[in-house]
């Protein structure tokens, strides 16, 4: 059972790994997760209200406070309990509450700071702080500017002393000392000051008074305050996401009672309410249309632009808006069940995780700040034992204290996470836990399930081809005519929707479907029977009529010969051909099939620059197979593989490298759980979607590569940050300590402070950086996409000919010249889908094909291959890594060895293939 906590009283790593620790001591406790940017807890425990009680207990003898944050289950819409501390809110709160102390500490200090060093600069003092006779009025007035920022960040000390004690210092412990030890100096030198003046040692009065160091205590505690007010800030950013994810949900609703209207707050609404929704208002939870109709824009949950249309029975999703019309609904998911509330879940829960990197900090911060404390004792011992002043050696020690930055390794990891998962989920991309965020990056294969990923998932007509010569286009539902007028083509449709529109099968459904589309209406039919395995037979105006497979019109002797070719052509492209025939005559033939998603060769394309093999796997034929294949261009296909064969194919991947599986049904749930990371396309199943470690929304294959595009961006930052936390202390504490002092280089507290501020700031700005982020395709791709007929997009365009999709020449084609010009345009979508041979054998380009030892991975595929393609005369060199050859399709000759020795420098053994 998961809870999470609300954590008080952590200001840095130290505090995070102390409480976490604490926490994972508990009996009773599986797993505690703490995130130091929410202050906040993330405890999987037996269930027991006992444990509850014993981890607050634990935690707050460690120095901390811990409280269970309230349940939202009772609650409306999608919006959190509002007993529940958010993230944005917290953030808010304590940006407020730490502006407030610096600027009462700012009044103070720098009236502080001009008294101690207006006389190093010249600058004008009253007369009562002048003079030997009244320096103990000048070291007393400055304590007594001091005291008020002492008060006003007294969190410090009371925190930093607290945690002392308790044997887990932090980030505070190092300010109190060092504040404590200027401040203590600073009152033993009034008492020196006294002394020396009842004694008329004037000397000795005014030496003392010259180094009081109550001005490096405020100004240590003002800077350090200064720092975490932009931190603060910051923190407030990282958390942009959750906040307008949040906001997106209605705050009130309308509700009707016994035909009146209400107007309720939308936490208020009950599942089995019937709620009014008119035209501009969003839905106020996830329910099912009762009356009315409406156009809804759906984008905040599918990323679909289009509105939609929604009437009686229809389901509506919570935060959705209707931009027309009027409806009633009743609200059947509420709270914590709405599919908004689940996506704020969802980055909630990835943002509170950690990704494996972060254990690295979580080590070091668990002994940096004893570490440091030794350090700075050492350095004061060392400074008295080598003949230096008090003054120098308390210096030295107070800024090695000061300046030790814990917060910059403790911020480095999640500040990264929660901005990248934040940015994700801005773009459809539901990352659902730091480590698959962090594991995407590695990524080397990527499996892909064909229906319903790579296509729609449901089929759809292609090609209506009528017998008197009229092709219709399925794309468009324009019609094409080749001497038989338009009106015969639509009779066709009208006639074989007809027959079909008692059918129950997908295929006869989205005959049905596409007649509606192009507004006609189906024949009167009578008879209707349908016979297994080979269509239905019914009668139209008292003549027997036929639908169905080529065995169905052999059956009834019904001549097909004519279509032979085209019926061979459409089935290679990997359609389902319906034969349609009347009165002992074909009529018709029309090819249904699932279709490509517009974006999935793009996304597949953009896999491969990037350097990631991809492989396809479904349960259908071959050819079917191989005609996707062609479509597409993915690198591998692995046809016939049964639902229980997936989970099979990934592990057996999986021991060669980094696979990731994109699937969208149930049969796809194990393969997903057992794929390092698995991606759900979000309109699949409930099921398929809890398996998953990332989300796609948009239910776009092309948010594929822009995921692990952003988990690279992510971690490539937080290796920035870490980089900078260490180098930031291995550099600045050694010469804090004083290294360096025999050139004549040293830091005072003063500097220290600032330095330590500076550098949380700068690495939660450079993770803040990340927001910039924004899914972009590779060089490689945006080339191919902007080459017009050449690029992507014509050669889908150009294929898509041919597959019926736009119109062209193999779609106008009549019986007679059909085989010709299909045969023509095959060749030409074969060549443009990357085959080497065309269909009768000849060779569609120069090219040679080498044998390569060596490769081992997508990454040395990506080696091979821009070896290759750098030589001029190259246009293009295609890889296969299972064959360990490489294929090199040339525009000019180029000696074999000039290719050999492009893949023999880029690391690898060639040679030309026999």
């Amino acid at each position: 059972m998961k809870q999470t906590f609300d954590v008080t009283g952590m200001t840095c790593a130290a505090c995070s790994a102390r409480v976490e620790k604490t926490a994972n001591a508990v009996p009773g406790v599986e797993k505690a997760t703490v995130n130091l940017l929410k202050n906040s807890m993330e405890v999987d425990y037996d269930g027991a209200p006992d444990t509850l009680a014993s981890i607050s207990a634990a935690i707050d003898k460690a120095g901390y406070g811990a409280a269970p944050r309230p349940s939202a289950s009772s609650g409306g819409g999608a919006r959190p309990a509002r007993g529940a501390a958010s993230p944005v809110n917290a953030a808010a709160e304590e940006a407020k509450t730490v502006k407030m102390r610096l600027i009462v500490s700012f009044i103070f200090t720098i009236p502080l700071f001009y008294l101690s060093m207006g006389h190093m600069f010249g600058w004008p003092l009253p007369s009562v702080f002048l003079g030997d006779e009244n320096v103990l009025i000048f070291a007393f007035t400055q304590f007594l500017l001091l005291l008020p920022v002492i008060f006003v960040n007294f969190k410090f000390f009371r925190g930093g002393f607290k945690s002392l004690f308790h044997g887990s210092p932090n980030m505070d412990s190092l300010i109190a000392l060092g504040s404590t030890a200027a401040t203590v100096y600073g009152i033993y030198a009034i008492y020196k000051i006294g002394y020396a003046l009842g004694w008329g040692d004037m000397h000795l009065a005014h030496a003392t008074a010259m180094d009081l160091y109550f001005e490096s205590a405020a100004m240590i505690l003002t800077l350090i305050t200064l720092g975490k007010y932009f931190e603060a800030r910051a923190k407030g950013k990282t958390t942009d996401a959750i906040s307008k994810l949040m906001d997106l949900s209605p705050k009130t609703a309308t509700r009707l009672v016994d035909g009146t209207e209400e107007i309720v707050p939308a936490e208020s609404v009950r599942a089995g309410d019937i709620l009014v929704v008119k035209a501009g208002e969003g839905v106020p939870a996830d329910g099912v249309l009762v009356e009315g109709g409406g156009t809804l824009d759906e984008s905040v949950i599918t990323g679909e632009s289009v509105p939609v249309e929604k009437g009686p029975g229809d389901p509506v999703t919570g935060a959705t808006v209707n931009r027309s019309g009027w409806f009633t609904m009743r609200a059947e998911k509420v709270g914590e069940e709405t599919a908004l509330a689940n996506i704020i879940r969802l980055v909630d829960e990835a943002t509170s995780s950690k990704a494996p990197i972060e254990k690295m900090a979580d080590r070091i911060s668990g002994v940096f700040v004893p570490v440091v404390i030794v350090i700075a004792v050492i350095t004061f011992v060392v400074w008295m034992a080598i003949g230096g002043t008090l003054e120098t050696a308390l210096s030295h020690a107070v800024t090695v204290l000061v300046i030790s930055c814990p917060c910059a390794l403790g911020l480095a990891t999640p500040t990264a996470i929660m901005v990248g998962t934040g940015r994700g989920a801005a773009s459809g991309i539901l990352v659902k836990s730091a480590e698959a965020l962090e594991t995407a990056h590695g990524i080397s294969t990527v499996m892909l399930d064909k229906t319903g990923t790579i296509t729609q998932g449901k089929p759809e007509v292609t090609d209506v081809i009528e017998a008197g010569g009229a092709a219709v286009d399925g794309s468009d539902g324009g019609v094409a005519s080749t001497g038989a007028q338009p009106g015969d083509a639509r009779a066709f449709i009208a006639f074989a929707a007809g027959i079909e529109k008692r059918s129950e099968h997908p295929l006869a459904q989205a005959i049905v479907s596409y007649a509606e589309a192009q507004g006609v209406e189906g024949a009167a039919v009578g008879d209707f029977s349908q016979i297994p395995g080979e269509g239905i037979s019914a009668t139209v105006d008292g003549e027997a009529c036929f639908a169905g497979n080529l065995r169905m019109m052999e059956a009834h002797g019904i001549d097909a010969s004519a279509f032979t070719d085209r019926a061979r052509s459409l089935a290679d492209d990997g359609k389902t051909v319906l034969y349609f025939a009347r009165a002992g005559r074909l009529v018709g033939l029309i090819a249904v099939a699932d279709v490509v998603k517009p974006t999935s060769k793009l996304a597949i394309d953009e896999l491969r620059h990037m350097g990631i093999s991809t492989v396809m796997l479904t349960g259908d034929n071959e050819r079917t197979a191989a005609a996707i294949q062609r479509r597409v261009g993915v690198d591998t296909v692995i046809a016939g593989v049964l639902p229980q064969d997936k989970e099979k194919m990934v592990r057996d991947l999986a021991a060669q490298g980094t696979v990731a599986m994109v699937g969208d049904g149930i049969n796809d749930a194990p393969a997903l759980a057992r794929a390092d990371v698995g991606i759900a396309i979000g309109a699949g199943t409930d099921i398929a979607i809890e398996s998953a470690d990332i989300v796609l929304m948009h239910s776009d294959l092309a948010d594929v590569p822009a995921a692990i595009g952003l988990s690279r961006a992510t971690m490539r930052n937080i290796k920035q940050n870490l980089f900078w936390a260490l180098f930031y202390n291995a550099i600045c504490i050694p010469i804090a300590a004083g290294v360096l002092a025999g050139i004549g280089i040293n830091l005072n507290p003063m500097i220290a402070a600032a330095a330590m501020s500076l550098s949380s700031v700068c690495v939660v700005s450079n993770a803040l950086r990340l927001r910039r982020w924004k899914p972009a395709l590779s060089a490689g791709t945006a080339d191919e996409v902007g080459a017009g007929d050449k690029g992507a997009h014509g050669r889908q365009a150009s294929t898509d000919a041919i597959a019926g999709h736009v119109p062209g020449e193999a779609a106008r084609a009549t019986d007679g010249d059909a085989a010709q010009r299909l045969d023509a345009a095959e060749t030409e979508a074969v060549r443009i889908a990357g085959n080497d041979t065309e269909p009768n054998g000849k060779d569609a380009t120069m090219e040679k094909t080498l044998d390569v030892e060596g490769m081992m991975c997508a990454h040395c595929v990506a080696h091979v291959k821009k070896a290759l393609e750098g030589i001029d005369g190259v246009e293009e060199a295609v890889v296969d890594l299972d064959a360990g050859e490489a294929t090199a399709k040339l525009s000019a000759d180029v000696a074999d060895q000039t290719l050999i020795d492009a893949v023999v420098d880029a690391g690898y053994e060639a040679k030309i293939a026999s």
